[in-house]
């Protein structure tokens, strides 16, 4: 009648679980009896260094005497230090570095009143429980959201890009920036990941010699390597522009799309924080490039659009800022946290093949129209 172990330690007492189904299916004062229940994987296969496990958890239960049946989305979440990539950085910074990742924001947005503040087009899924595994770890049970299974368009972009502009401004989720009470900024990662993973390799010979980086990155090697000398003015420009509210991870995968075109439901709050404006146009505009689902070559016309759409969604939560700041900002975000990473490191042992070749291609394009738009741009003005 039950077999949930597939849950592991993300596993909770019957009575638990009945409760949480009882609050899902809003069942009020009557009695609830938990039928059956089962536990399976959900397959993904994106890597995601605080998440231990995904899954599904259905059954049935008896409402006063009638049947009805549920479905739950469980995450477990847990500090960096147990991924399996933690045991690839140098022993020395790994207690610095276990400290560096917000693991703990996402279960306190789930455990806030962060989805009654967000404005109208975007949503939560509801929360009915999160639980701490241990000192390290906790579990999240959502209830399914209805999702609608599109391919992303112009269209749509402008729409997501004015909801984050809303997003970024809106009062109510402004006073919310912190719930998570993780000290995080921009210094975290140019002093983490760049200057202990990326900028090392960006300075091997070999590496520009790889096939699968010669032919796409060849001719941007001197302007990464002059970015990277540049980073940490890079990073001090961005980090004087004003700050907002960001989700942090604002690709489309973490952006379902509601049934009818009514909006989207925002998922992975691992990185809500203080960011500078306009930081989450630059998951929405390379996220699905980086991922093979989307074409780079209309990165110009989109980036474009979205910066539009997104200033006038500031605006409309009166919060009005000129388009250039934006624009600047955006560019000093794409450089920092995606040309100079762009190179395609994680698969340089691997046979190069078509589908490796495609991907590497579109990454140098990616990497191409951050450093043009930093060039294009100046120091931005914000007074």
């Amino acid at each position: 009648m039950h077999e949930r172990s597939a849950l592991g330690a993300a596993d909770v007492p019957d009575d638990t679980l009945a409760s949480m189904v009882a609050d899902l299916l809003q069942t009020g004062d009557a009695p609830l009896s938990l039928l059956s229940s089962y536990a399976e994987e959900v397959p993904y296969e994106i890597p995601a260094i605080t998440t231990a496990g995904r899954w599904w958890v259905r059954g049935e239960v008896s409402v006063d005497g009638h049947r009805h049946g549920f479905a739950l989305f469980v995450k477990q979440v847990h500090e960096w230090s147990r991924s399996p990539f933690f045991a690839h950085l140098p022993p020395e910074i790994q207690p610095w570095a276990a400290a560096q990742v917000p693991w703990r924001t996402e279960g306190a947005v789930y455990r806030s009143d962060l989805g009654d503040h967000l404005p109208a087009g975007l949503a939560l899924p509801r929360a009915v429980g999160v639980h701490d595994i241990d000192d390290l770890s906790y579990s999240v049970w959502l209830e399914v959201v209805p999702i609608e299974d599109v391919a992303w368009d112009l269209d749509r972009d402008r729409r997501a890009a004015h909801l984050l502009g809303r997003f970024a401004a809106h009062p109510g989720v402004r006073e919310r920036v912190g719930i998570g009470d993780h000290e995080w900024d921009i210094t975290s990662y140019v002093e983490g990941r760049l200057r202990f993973q990326v900028l090392p390799m960006l300075g091997e010979d070999a590496i520009w010699q790889h096939p699968l980086v010669e032919p796409g990155f060849g001719d941007l090697r001197d302007r990464l390597t002059q970015a990277a000398a540049d980073v940490d003015a890079i990073a001090a420009e961005l980090m004087e522009l004003p700050l907002l509210a960001g989700h942090g991870d604002a690709c489309a995968n973490n952006l379902l799309v509601r049934p009818g075109r009514t909006g989207f439901t925002m998922i992975d709050f691992g990185f809500f924080t203080h960011l500078p404006v306009g930081f989450d146009l630059g998951q929405l505009l390379v996220g699905d490039v980086q991922l093979g689902k989307r074409s780079a070559h209309d990165l110009l016309e989109r980036d474009e659009a979205c910066l539009a759409s997104y200033v006038d969604g500031l605006a409309v939560e009166g919060f009005d800022i000129a388009i250039e700041v934006v624009r600047r900002a955006h560019a000093l975000q794409l450089v920092l946290f995606t040309a100079l990473s762009s190179l395609p490191f994680e698969v340089l042992d691997a046979e190069p093949d078509e589908q490796l070749r495609a991907m590497a291609a579109s990454r140098a394009a990616i990497a191409r129209h951050s450093l043009d738009l930093l060039d294009q741009t100046g120091p931005a003005q914000t007074g």
